[in-house]
Order: structure tokens, then C-alpha cells, then sequence
């Protein structure tokens, strides 16, 4: 990109310098009759700037000056004063509050003025060039004025030759045609600005009514305004209901609440109208953040239905189960799965949105209350972060995940666990989750390390009537991953063994029935589709080490589904549909 200088138009020359002599003179001086301000301009102003003056009409000079006049009347107040030190400054905005004013924007907010003298006219904005990506196309952008930061005005100039070869005779002759288009139209540049805390809430406490984070969370009220708002999973609404409603009581609010089915089946568009019906009954105001209390379902469908309310209005996540503390309440995805009338079949995640929460709190005790079904499922998400980034990571989990499921999280010697293993595997997780994420919100990049476990699991979710959970789905793919590494010679069989193992240790199920290479060829078509072209399957090449391949063939799928077949993989599920 190139940059360079382009000078002001001669309205704007002439209006500023004519405005320079006027706002430096005395009330009497301003109103002098035109003879009187002729004859100062021709004194304080370049010959230059005379004579662009002097090719006006009269009838043109006239009504600027009565238009200048009138505004530095009206701003007789505000004065414009230097010093040996420094030069004090006026908002443009206020001295000049006319629309038609044609000053120097420096600042998209606080934009400020300093007397000058003549040559700071000379002062220019930038004109930037670049070439499109695309076409190769010219494009010249020079900033308006009003907002020089984010609104540029454009010209696109292309030039495409051709040659036409024709024989006379002997004669070769070759005709060669340039031809060259412009455009012209604006381009508007806006930086949205991301923000989020994750806040760790001390264990069990933030239901506790002398904590405020939860209030706080909340947002900032006029005094009086008593009443908030928040979506609850059924299942918390049954063990915690009580407990939410009794803290906001303490607190003088009423709470109004959304409570809905946290269950996979029910992410759908009709549970975010649902949401968005209550929202519209409550009267949300546009700034105020309402809660979402729940697993990863309820927090992908509340965040849904806050980007679309009004456009987007604030939410705070409040996560209840060990998959969601570590997974989507971390993030700014959010979504519902969607049934398409057309093809007749069900996409996972296909409505959605990138949409942060306004804040998340994260309080490990929720997990206490889970089943262990439920807390092995959170464990799918953490193996697959150990596995694409940290060997210590997995290292925890080998010595102590079958000891946190069993203690539904609870550590101390009584439980086997010491104490802090249980913390240090949540924000590590967390952490790692961040640090993926964090540059690269939106996924302008989708070669993406924490993909890994999701390329075959969406289809393994969707299948009509199986029982099978997020965590669980993501575990299959991600062993089933691992057979693909090492049958690309990645890793060895002992390190397939060691993963496979712990797995177990964790009752994570490491297949599944449906996992076929039907399949799981089409989830590769599914991931191209996604993917902007190509695969970009993430495989590990260690324990901690990962890369993302984009050549897997057919064939490659068949050998790994048959390579499955040598492991000894244990039905996990089997003892939860027994209890």
C-alpha cells in the first residue's frame, strides 16, 4: 500500500482561511461591512488564497462571508488563543457547530481546532492506494472528512489488454487493446471492538447472597429498576431454582425466568423464539444484560436469541456443567442445529452466530451436581485439548480423571484427588481454549487445531435415534483420528495404546456403530463444504502436537474403520442405560 498527499479543494482553502481571520478578530471587527473584510483578507491572507477568493462571483463571496459571520457570532464566546508553550484547543464541533462546516477532521470524536497561521493550510490528508486481491484493480482512497478514520470515499481503475494475432499473406500482425474501467462508491471501515471476562467465582459461593459478582454481572440500572431477566436450563432450574431466585430476592429484584430443556434434541430455531418471545413480554432494554444459566445448549441458544433481539443485546453466561465450563462458555460461537425442508436432513450448529457474551462466570461446584455420564462427556472436550496442545495436560487426566469422575470433581485425600488437581485441569483447559480462540474469533483462519474431534462427530450426532452425547461423539473422532495418524506413520502404536487407555480410564466410548466409511467420507465432503474448500482435518503427530491435512482419501477411511475393529472397545454407555 502506498500513501500519499492530496490538497484541500479551494472552498475548503478559502472558508478556512477566511474563518482563521474572522474568529481572531474582536466583536466590533466582525461586524464590519465587506469593504472593511476585503481589505483585511488582503492583508493576513497568500496571494494564492486571494486570488482562488477573487475567482468567486460576488454574489457567492457575499453569502460566505454572512454565513461565517453568523457562526463566529454565535461562538463569540469561545476563543482561540496560543502561547510560547502550547496552543489550547477548542472542539471544532462546538465552535462550528454548522453542517456545512469544511475544517479538518483529525479525530472521529473529540475533533479540535488551533489557531493557525497561514501555511498550516497547507496541512493534507491522506490518500491511501492499494491493489484488490481479487482483480488487481487500482483503488485510491482518500478520507471524508467528517469521519477521516473510518469513511473513505474511492476510485478502482483496471486495465485489461488483449492481443489479436492475425496473418496477411506473410505479414503476421498482432493488434494489441487496452482497455481501462473505473468506480467510484465508499468504503466503510469499522473495528469491532471484543471484550469479554471469563471471571472464576470462588467454589459454591455464587449463589451465596453477600456475593455480588452475579448482580454485578448484571449490569448498571437507574435506582428503582428492580426486575431482571434469565434463561435457565430445566434440569438446574429443578436442583437450583430455589437458590437463583432466593439470591435476587436478597437483593430487593424480581426475577423473571425462561426456563427450557437443555437436551440436545431441543436445539432448535423454535427454542430461540421462544426466548425471544419471553424477552419481548419482559421489555428488555437495549443495554441491559440478561442471564444465561446452563449446559452448552442453553448458552448456544440464549446467545443466539441476544444477537437477534434488537439486534444484539448483552448476555452473561452461566455455566453448570463441566463440558460447558470448558467449552462453549468460553467462546463467542453460538447456535442451533437446523432441519432443512428441502434436503430432508438435519445439520448440527448450521444457524448460528459469532457473538460474544457480555461476561462469563465460572463456578466448578455446578459440576457436583451432574451425573457421572455427564462429567465423562465434559472429559471428551479436555482429552481433545490435551491431545492437539499439552502433554501435561494429559499427563492429569491419565493420573486423575477416573478419581474426579468417581468424586464428581471433589478433591482432598478423602477422594483420592489432591487438592487443586481439579482446578488445575479446568483452567488449563480453559486457558488453552482462549489462547486458540482469542486471535481468531471469527475464524478468518480454519486451519484450526481445536477442530480436532469435530470433523466426524456432527454426523455421528445427527444419526437418527443414537444416543450419544457432544463429549462423547468428539472422543469417538478423536480416537478414531488417532487411528488415522497412525496409519499415516504420525505416531507410533504405543502412543495409540497410551491414548487409547486412558480413554477408557476416563469411560469415554472410543467407537461407535455408525461410524462407518459411508460415513465418514461424507463428513469429509461436510468438512469441505465448511471448511472453504478443503478439509483441514486437524490429526496429532504427539501427544501434544498437532497438524491439519487436507488429502485424506476414501480408501484412507476404509483402512481406518477396519483398523478399528483390533481394539478391545468397551460399550461405555451400557452401564448408564442400566442404572
Amino acid at each position: 500500500m502506498t500513501v500519499k498527499s492530496w490538497q484541500k479543494r479551494p472552498s475548503e482553502l478559502i472558508l478556512g482561511s477566511i474563518k482563521d481571520v474572522v474568529t481572531s478578530s474582536t466583536q466590533a471587527e466582525q461586524k464590519q461591512n465587506d469593504n472593511n473584510l476585503n481589505k483585511e483578507l488582503e492583508e493576513k491572507l497568500p496571494p494564492m488564497v486571494l486570488d482562488l477568493w477573487a475567482s468567486l462571483p460576488q454574489s457567492v463571496r457575499s453569502a460566505l462571508v454572512t454565513s461565517e459571520l453568523d457562526q463566529t457570532s454565535n461562538a463569540s464566546s469561545l476563543s482561540c488563543s496560543v502561547d510560547n508553550s502550547s496552543s489550547k484547543k477548542i472542539s471544532n464541533q462546538s465552535l462550528y457547530p454548522s453542517s456545512a462546516t469544511l475544517n479538518t477532521a483529525r479525530s472521529s470524536s473529540a475533533i479540535s481546532s488551533e489557531c493557525k497561521s497561514d501555511d498550516d493550510y497547507a496541512t493534507s490528508f491522506e490518500e491511501k492506494e492499494e491493489e484488490c486481491p481479487l482483480t488487481g484493480a487500482n483503488i485510491v482512497l482518500r478520507p471524508i472528512e467528517r469521519a477521516p478514520e473510518n469513511v473513505f470515499s474511492f476510485t478502482k481503475t483496471s486495465t485489461h489488454e488483449t492481443s489479436d494475432v492475425i496473418r496477411k499473406g506473410s505479414s503476421i500482425i498482432t493488434t494489441s487493446t487496452k482497455v481501462v474501467t473505473s468506480g467510484r462508491g465508499w468504503r466503510n471501515v469499522f473495528t469491532l471492538p471484543i471484550s469479554y471476562d471469563v471471571n472464576i467465582v470462588a467454589e459454591g459461593t455464587i449463589l451465596d447472597a453477600s456475593n455480588p459478582q452475579l448482580l454485578h454481572a448484571t449490569g448498571v440500572h437507574p435506582e428503582g429498576y428492580n426486575q431482571r431477566f434469565a434463561v435457565i436450563d430445566a434440569d438446574v432450574d429443578n436442583i437450583y431454582g430455589k437458590r437463583i431466585r432466593a439470591y435476587f430476592s436478597a437483593q430487593g429484584i424480581k426475577l423473571t425466568t425462561c426456563v427450557l430443556n437443555g437436551g440436545e434434541i431441543e436445539k432448535r430455531p423454535d427454542a430461540v423464539d421462544k426466548i425471544l418471545d419471553e424477552l419481548c413480554s419482559y421489555k428488555l432494554r437495549r443495554r441491559e444484560p440478561f442471564l444465561a444459566i446452563g449446559g452448552g445448549v442453553i448458552l448456544d441458544i440464549a446467545g443466539m436469541a441476544a444477537c437477534v433481539y434488537r439486534r444484539g443485546v448483552p448476555f452473561v453466561r452461566v455455566p453448570t456443567t463441566l463440558l460447558a465450563i470448558v467449552d462453549a462458555s468460553v467462546g463467542v460461537k453460538n447456535g442451533v442445529d437446523y432441519c432443512c425442508d428441502v434436503t430432508n436432513e438435519s445439520y448440527k450448529n448450521r444457524v448460528g452466530s459469532f457473538y460474544a457474551p457480555s461476561s462469563c462466570l465460572l463456578d466448578a461446584s455446578f459440576i457436583s451436581s451432574q451425573d457421572k455420564r455427564n462429567i465423562a462427556n465434559g472429559f471428551g472436550e479436555i482429552v481433545k485439548l490435551a491431545l492437539v496442545r499439552s502433554s501435561d495436560l494429559f499427563e492429569l487426566l491419565e493420573s486423575h480423571g477416573a478419581a474426579l469422575i468417581k468424586s464428581n470433581f471433589a478433591t482432598g485425600d478423602a477422594f483420592g484427588v489432591p487438592t487443586g488437581v481439579a482446578e488445575r485441569i479446568i483452567e488449563a483447559s480453559i486457558q488453552i481454549m482462549l489462547e486458540e480462540l482469542g486471535p481468531n474469533l471469527w475464524e478468518s483462519k480454519l486451519e484450526r487445531c481445536v477442530d480436532y474431534g469435530h470433523t466426524f462427530s456432527k454426523l455421528l450426532e445427527m444419526v437418527p435415534g443414537a444416543d450419544i452425547m457432544h463429549g462423547e461423539a468428539v472422543n469417538v473422532d478423536g480416537f478414531f483420528c488417532v487411528v488415522l495418524s497412525h496409519l499415516r506413520g504420525y505416531i507410533s502404536m504405543d502412543i495409540v495404546s497410551r491414548i487409547f487407555k486412558c480413554m477408557q480410564v476416563l469411560n469415554l466410548p472410543t467407537d461407535s456403530i455408525d461410524l462407518t466409511p459411508t460415513l465418514a467420507w461424507q463428513s469429509c465432503k461436510d468438512a469441505i463444504e465448511h471448511r472453504h474448500g478443503e478439509q483441514r482435518i486437524p490429526l496429532i503427530t504427539e501427544i501434544g502436537e498437532s497438524i491439519c491435512v487436507s488429502d485424506i482419501t476414501e480408501d484412507e477411511l476404509k483402512r481406518a474403520v477396519n483398523f478399528m475393529k483390533q481394539f478391545d472397545h468397551r460399550d461405555e454407555l451400557s452401564q448408564y442405560k442400566s442404572s
